[in-house]
C-alpha cells in the first residue's frame, strides 16, 4: 500500500465492485492518521490560517483532480477545506480514492 503515490487511477466501469470494508481498511493504513472511512467514502478536514491559504490549497486539489481524472466533494469555508472522495461509478470506495488521498497528503 506504501506505493499508491506510484499508481495512477484508471477508469472504473459502472457497476464495478466497489472496495469490501477489509481492503479499504488496509488502504486507509497508508494514508495519514487524519483520513476517516465512511460509509463509502473517505474524508479529510484541513484547516489553514487564512482564506488565502485556504483557496491556494484548493487550486492545487483541483490541479490533482484533473491529473488524475478523480474528482473529491470539497466543502469550503473561509480557513478550512474537507475533501471526500469516493467513486460514484462503484457506488462505494476503489483504489482510484486511496491514490488521490495519497496525492493530497503529498501536497
Amino acid at each position: 500500500m506504501s506505493d499508491l503515490l506510484s499508481r495512477h487511477c484508471r477508469p472504473q466501469p459502472k457497476g464495478a465492485p466497489a472496495l469490501e470494508q477489509t481492503e479499504a481498511l488496509a488502504y486507509l493504513q497508508a494514508l495519514s492518521q487524519e483520513w476517516q472511512l465512511e460509509a463509502g467514502s473517505i474524508s479529510r478536514q484541513f484547516r489553514f490560517a487564512n482564506h488565502y491559504e485556504t483557496m491556494a490549497f484548493v487550486n492545487a486539489v483541483a490541479w490533482v483532480s484533473h491529473r488524475e481524472d478523480h474528482h473529491p466533494l470539497l466543502e469550503v469555508g473561509y480557513n478550512r477545506c474537507t475533501v471526500r472522495y469516493s467513486t460514484h461509478s462503484v457506488q462505494g470506495l476503489s483504489e482510484n480514492d486511496f491514490i488521490c488521498a495519497a496525492r493530497i497528503d503529498a501536497l
